[in-house]
């Protein structure tokens, strides 16, 4: 099965759109449960469904031609989990727009708790500050939405990047700590 997938991400690399969809009908169920959980996470009270999500991450995919690298599994998760954070903080950004006197919405009633809900403000400051990092360490980065967006254990991550749980947890504890230093000092 593995070989299947190696072969459909070379195919998919290659800019092979059958490989494409046929690579994104594999793992449907594994990014369908990642939608899942970044909406739990940061979507609490928006109109954004799992589906939606997911699909509108599939097609922001399919239109990014030529432009992607998915050597691996791994990769190819992140940069779904990577699609799917910034179709939520486009989302959050336009729900912030609209406060400020824009257009109307039709939304159904949402049953969550206050505390759960996500501020928007907030959210758009971790996106930033993770693209940020993104420019300076992409591998750093990653850890970040493997572990925080992805849900990943350790453990997972460190199986998929091929390196130790030990160095994973260390690299999480630096992006942590550059993330925090940059939100911080958008808050100066």
């Amino acid at each position: 099965m593995s070989q299947d997938i190696a072969a459909l991400f070379a195919a998919a690399e290659q800019g092979n759109g059958p490989a494409s969809e046929a690579l994104f009908s594999l793992l449907y169920s594994e990014l369908h449960r990642l939608a899942q959980r970044e909406l739990a996470r940061h979507g609490a009270g928006m109109s954004l469904g799992t589906t939606t999500l997911l699909h509108q991450a599939y097609i922001n995919m399919s239109e990014q031609e030529g432009s992607t690298s998915f050597p691996d599994r791994a990769r190819f998760i992140g940069y779904a989990s990577r699609v799917m954070r910034n179709l939520i903080i486009d989302h959050a950004r336009n729900r912030q727009a609209r406060k400020r006197g824009g257009q109307f919405e039709i939304t159904t009633l949402s049953t969550s708790v206050a505390e759960d809900a996500v501020d928007d403000k907030e959210l758009m400051k971790v996106g930033s500050a993770l693209e940020e990092l993104s420019k300076v360490d992409p591998a750093l980065a990653e850890i970040v939405d493997l572990k925080f967006f992805c849900g990943f254990s350790f453990a997972e991550i460190a199986a998929m990047r091929n390196i130790t749980e030990r160095t994973v947890q260390r690299r999480w504890r630096e992006a942590r700590l550059y993330l925090h230093r940059t939100v911080r000092a958008d808050l100066s």
